[in-house]
């Protein structure tokens, strides 16, 4: 009997191990590997020259618009009625134009962050799942947030049998 028993833990004990090596489990804070990569540095110091490029022209066209209104402001009552309805479109045009520069230009910025950090990501990817199947782990998780999967290779699907738990 005490032998049975032995035998049954033993039994236990190597079926888990074996479950346990079939799905091996790691993890990566990604966010820590992205901004290590030299890459990453260089697309911050682009995004942060186009960035400067265009904070630069907009304080330009917010510095001459207040000029102007403040030019318009003090000439307006001296200057006729038809010239002041003439200055005042011509102020709402250019504060359109400042609105529109604004919205192009966070558009514009974007893209551009997603057109350079892309890759990156993408070269970390790649690299996590060549470390990944070289070191055998089924499963890479993000360790900053929780529940991400980065990498998955094998393992059990188990929508199929959720499903039907569920009743659908």
């Amino acid at each position: 009997m005490k032998q049975l028993k032995t035998l049954a833990i033993a039994i236990v004990l190597f079926i888990g191990t074996q479950v346990s090596a079939q799905s091996k489990v790691a993890h990566v804070d990604l966010q820590a590997l992205i901004t290590s990569m030299p890459e990453m540095k260089t697309a911050q110091d682009q995004m942060k020259k186009i960035q400067d490029t265009y904070d630069k022209d907009y304080k330009n066209m917010v510095a001459e618009y207040q000029t102007k209104l403040q030019k318009y402001d003090q000439e307006s009552a001296t200057a006729g009625d038809a010239l002041n309805e003439t200055r005042s479109k011509e102020m709402q045009d250019m504060g359109n134009r400042i609105q529109q520069f604004q919205q192009t230009a966070q558009k514009e910025l974007g893209q551009k962050e997603l057109d350079l950090y892309k890759p990156i990501y993408e070269k970390a990817q790649k690299a996590i799942q060549k470390v990944a199947k070289a070191k055998g782990v089924s499963y890479v998780l993000d360790a900053t947030s929780p529940g991400v999967v980065l990498f998955l290779e094998g393992g059990t699907d188990l929508l199929a049998d959720v499903k039907k738990e569920l009743g659908f």
